[in-house]
């Protein structure tokens, strides 16, 4: 089980050695801090890995960090997820997405129809569900 620490919610002028020091003034240990930048900007994107030497370690720096006030905002800490592949899709949170909740188990699947009435409604639609706008009308022609 890995004992990388996420820390979220960072404003931008926080630095490893910034993170370092917090823990220190904890009596908290790390192997390594690396706050994640832009390549391009070399900005940090708000947000930094806590390497901890062992499971008991990363539990106390979580309880230390997570929903810890700085500035005007408050610190994220929890447990860092593996890295996905490149191209994976992304996770979706807790009720969000098919499959998500006991609600959508129940609800039978939504067909093109339902679908176009819950988008715009009629009011919005020319009548016989033709092209929407010049653009739209112009690429039809072309197909």
């Amino acid at each position: 089980m890995s004992s990388t620490v996420f820390l979220g919610n960072l404003p931008v002028w926080v630095t490893a050695d910034d993170i370092k020091s917090w823990l220190t003034a904890e009596n908290l240990v790390a192997d390594s801090v690396k706050v994640i930048r832009n390549p391009e900007t070399q900005e940090s994107k708000g947000f930094a890995f806590v390497e901890a030497p062992n499971e008991e370690e990363m539990t106390s720096i979580i309880r230390r960090f997570d929903r810890a006030p700085l500035e005007d905002r408050i610190l994220r800490a929890n447990q860092a997820q593996p890295p996905r592949p490149k191209g994976a899709p992304r996770p979706m949170g807790p009720g969000v997405g098919p499959g998500a909740g006991p609600a959508s188990a129940a609800a039978p699947p939504v067909g093109d129809a339902q679908l176009r009435r819950t988008r715009g409604g009629r009011k919005h639609r020319k009548p016989g569900g033709g092209p929407t706008s010049a653009f739209a009308e112009e690429l039809a022609k072309a197909l």
